[in-house]
């Protein structure tokens, strides 16, 4: 072989095992941890003084996300309505809402799971009759237009209450209206009465009296609660995201438990309040800490679901029955929708 015809294949030969080198070199380099991570995390939220409201307003999501590079982003709803179809559209990965709406959630196929339940509902959720109307008991509603959001957990314990009071809801006429909507109909006297929660409720009852509230209904059987889903896309390729993100609510709950009032002063800035307001809804419902979420109480564990499961299945049926949803949702799809292992990993992070 003629000498320069070697030079030539030894010096392909050499390029070859460099490109070779350089290609394996370069597999470790794209799968950094920062390349692993997204760059911003979309969370929903809604304007009610609560642990993701503290965790927001004390910066412990800067805490567990910004300072490991990822941006948070916050985007404000009105109801679980538009947060369904924020889901659906993709353009969130985390949104609370009232449980009911995570049944809807369910029933229509939006790509979510339920991680986290954020408070059991009190008197911040109340019915409320205009003063002068003449409705002194919830009996004196029949015959009047009586306004709640369609499908949350106010429009849940409005018809509980009105099937209490022996009333059925075709003896009413109900207005499915946002809570801004809410308060502008009843301004103009459009409306007789109104199920909503704070810092609506508050709005109402100026001029309102209380007929009953969640509290009073917890008491009587049907328990209702905000809850945190996220998008399974995200919890497919950030599972240890999804735990982190439930830290960082817990660090909210923690906060509130141990120093309320400095709890109720941040989100009051943050929701335009007093903090005398913020205290009030907050001392208004339950929160329920990491350690409680996978107990029996509320979602349990991979292998014992809570007593929440049972709770949401009830509720299911119910909305079903009213025509709110068109499926009939089984133990086994809501098992399988209800996931505590995020909060379970969470858990085991503080006691490691």
């Amino acid at each position: 072989m003629p000498k320069k015809l070697k030079q030539l294949i030894s010096i392909l030969l050499l390029l070859s095992l460099f490109l070779l080198l350089g290609a394996c070199s370069a597999k470790p380099q794209s799968a950094t941890s920062k390349e692993k991570q997204p760059k911003e995390i979309r969370i929903g939220m809604i304007r009610v003084p609560n642990d993701k409201q503290v965790a927001k307003a004390e910066g412990f999501f800067k805490k567990h996300f910004e300072d490991k590079g990822i941006k948070t982003k916050f985007i404000f709803f009105d109801s679980g309505v538009a947060a369904n179809q924020a889901f659906v559209s993709n353009s969130i990965d985390f949104a609370e809402m009232g449980y009911t709406n995570g049944v809807v959630a369910l029933a229509t196929e939006v790509p979510v799971e339920l991680v986290w339940i954020h408070e059991v509902l009190g008197g911040n959720e109340a019915l409320v009759a205009r003063k002068g109307a003449k409705i002194k008991k919830i009996k004196d509603l029949k015959g009047k237009k009586i306004a709640t959001p369609f499908s949350s957990t106010s429009h849940f314990s409005l018809l509980q209450a009105l099937n209490e009071a022996g009333l059925s809801h075709q003896e009413v006429t109900l207005l499915d209206m946002q809570t801004s909507e809410i308060v502008a109909a009843w301004e103009r006297g459009d409306i007789d009465a109104a199920y909503t929660w704070e810092p609506t409720l508050s709005n109402l009852k100026k001029t309102g009296n209380t007929l009953i509230d969640s509290k009073e209904l917890a008491k009587k059987g049907y328990m209702t609660t905000n809850i945190e889903l996220v998008h399974q896309s995200f919890a497919e390729e950030y599972p240890e995201l999804v735990s982190e993100f439930l830290l960082t609510l817990n660090d909210g709950v923690m906060s509130y438990q141990k120093e309320p009032k400095k709890a109720a002063a941040s989100t009051a800035k943050e929701l335009e309040l007093s903090t005398e307001e913020a205290l009030g809804q907050m001392e208004g419902t339950t929160w329920v800490p990491l350690e409680s979420q996978i107990t029996a109480d509320y979602l349990g564990t991979q292998t014992k679901p809570g007593q929440f499961h049972h709770v949401f299945f009830k509720t299911a049926q119910f909305l079903k029955e009213q025509g709110s949803i068109k499926k009939e949702l089984t133990e086994k799809e809501i098992s399988e929708f209800i996931n505590p292992s995020y909060a379970e990993n969470a858990m085991k992070k503080i006691k490691e």
